[in-house]
């Protein structure tokens, strides 16, 4: 099983930016698939970047064109970047992995397809 730390959280001002980290250990995911996935109070966790090893990657639709995922391999890290940050994007973002096998396109925003999670780091954003 992996060992999945975020960091990167943090208050920013509607407009604003954040970069998150995730860092994967022992190992990284190979060609298989990463992903953040975020949960505001009293909602359900929602797929919002995800990437796989053949450089594959998915948005949903509320953060396409403002968040973009990529990563470093030899790092093991995958990142967020997060820009134009508004109020609904607040929650908790979490650091998701599959490393076993490769996620199907249509499946890359199911929680549900993804064995490894971390801790999760908070964004609050103000307006």
């Amino acid at each position: 099983q992996l060992q999945l730390a975020e960091s990167g959280g943090g208050s920013v001002q509607a407009g604003g930016s954040l970069r998150l980290s995730c860092v994967a250990s022992p190992h990284g995911v190979g060609n298989n698939c990463m992903g953040w996935f975020r949960q505001a109070p009293g909602k359900g966790r929602e797929g919002v970047a995800s990437m796989r090893g053949d450089d594959i990657t998915r948005y949903s639709d509320s953060v396409k064109d403002r968040f973009s995922i990529f990563q470093d391999k030899a790092m093991n890290t995958l990142y967020l970047q997060m820009n134009t940050l508004k109020p609904e994007d607040t929650g908790m973002y979490y650091c998701a992995a599959e490393p076993r096998s490769l996620i199907f396109f249509g499946g890359m925003l199911d929680a549900a397809y993804y064995t490894d999670w971390g801790q999760g780091t908070q964004v609050t954003v103000s307006s």
